[in-house]
């Protein structure tokens, strides 16, 4: 059978369009589809009033990694924006990550010294046994202030359940730093694409034939035949028809409004961790790209929500059980023939953009 294309990619997100990229400029045919009328995935971005706008939550490209760095520069100039948020406990505001600003703020301590002696203070009454839940982590790590004003009513709205029920593995290691250090993220790279990043996939795209607004599914032997090989960048489960059965998420709601102020909180993430304020955070996106001037203001509020068949897989429950039953999708995925998967929902794993960008690379590298 002669195909038209060498590839047929599924999904224009991030790790599809970067696959595309490099399989384009290896000289291979790629047709990439995609279900919404944009291309981006949950990075896209649009237009408003002037200010570029994150439509699926803030992103900011982050990485140690100089290939990676390198390589998405080529498609985008990226400002120099730092990831500064604030957290906003039942009105009261905190520094985030945790540092020095943040522990005057909840103690009055002016120095490291006197902020690792309260921190160790509380660290002690919770003892040193392993955790059996996301609670007794955060406790023997931070403590009991740290832990009730800033992490437990933020990540029980994100989750849907009490911390107590929650693995601990979600939190992976809790950051403090004892300096005046608001910076959130500790790597060496860190911008926005000037533009935003639509225009950024817009560009990795530019060789390969982009078909917007269809679904693979829909006609899937039709798309099968336009590609000697598939990558697919969608849920694993989908792709097995959930024979095994379907596994869990967490998703996401927004609620974006332009208002006719010019600014409206003055940092472009605010967290909202107590419990009774139902969204977690709100984006002002005209500090992303320092975006001043015009009257107009256009703000985000970021509601967790329950997810339910047709809404977007956003995070992974990667429990025990979700677990196992994702060992039996990529067992079966092992045995396609000329179908390769790739992404946070094929791979059904939350990724950075670094991560994915790293992964289409080691992707790339195993094709000969």
């Amino acid at each position: 059978m002669e195909y038209k294309y060498d590839y047929l990619i599924v999904g224009a997100g991030l790790f599809g369009a970067s696959f595309a990229q490099m399989m384009t400029e290896r000289g291979k045919r790629c047709l990439v589809i995609e279900k919404r009328e944009a291309v981006g995935g949950n990075i896209a971005t649009e237009t408003i009033d002037g200010i570029t706008v994150h439509k699926f939550g803030a992103h900011i490209f982050h990485t140690s990694d100089k290939r990676v760095w390198d390589y998405v520069n080529r498609f985008a100039e990226f400002n120099n924006f730092v990831n500064s948020p604030i957290a906003n406990y039942k009105g009261k505001l905190y520094n985030l990550p945790f540092n020095m600003f943040t522990f005057y703020q909840l103690w009055g301590c002016k120095t490291p010294a006197e902020a690792r002696a309260v921190i160790e203070s509380q660290r002690a009454a919770y003892g040193n046994n392993e955790p059996k839940n996301l609670e007794e982590k955060a406790l023997m790590s931070v403590g009991e202030d740290v832990y009730k004003t800033l992490i437990k009513g933020y990540t029980e709205k994100q989750w849907g359940r009490d911390c107590k029920y929650l693995p601990a593995f979600i939190i992976g290691r809790v950051p403090l730093r004892f300096t005046f250090d608001n910076n959130y993220f500790t790597d060496r790279y860190q911008g926005i694409p000037i533009g935003g990043y639509s225009q950024m996939v817009k560009n990795m795209l530019l060789g390969a034939d982009v078909v917007l607004g269809v679904d693979y599914f829909a006609d899937r032997k039709k798309w099968d035949g336009m590609g000697e090989t598939v990558l697919y960048t969608g849920e694993i489960d989908r792709f097995f028809d959930y024979k095994y059965g379907a596994l869990e998420y967490r998703s996401l709601r927004f609620e974006t409004e332009t208002l006719d102020v010019e600014d409206y909180q003055g940092n472009a993430v605010v967290n909202y961790t107590d419990f009774e304020t139902p969204y977690t955070r709100i984006i002002e996106h005209k500090h992303f790209e320092k975006t001043y001037g015009g009257g107009k203001t256009v703000i985000t509020h970021e509601y967790p929500k329950k997810f339910e068949k047709g809404d977007e897989p956003y995070y992974p429950i990667n429990d025990d059980k979700n677990t196992e039953l994702y060992k039996r999708y990529t067992a079966d995925a092992a045995l396609q023939k000329n179908v390769l998967f790739g992404g946070r929902l094929a791979g059904y794993k939350y990724y950075d953009m670094d991560d994915t960008v790293a992964a289409a690379f080691e992707l790339a590298q195993k094709i000969k």
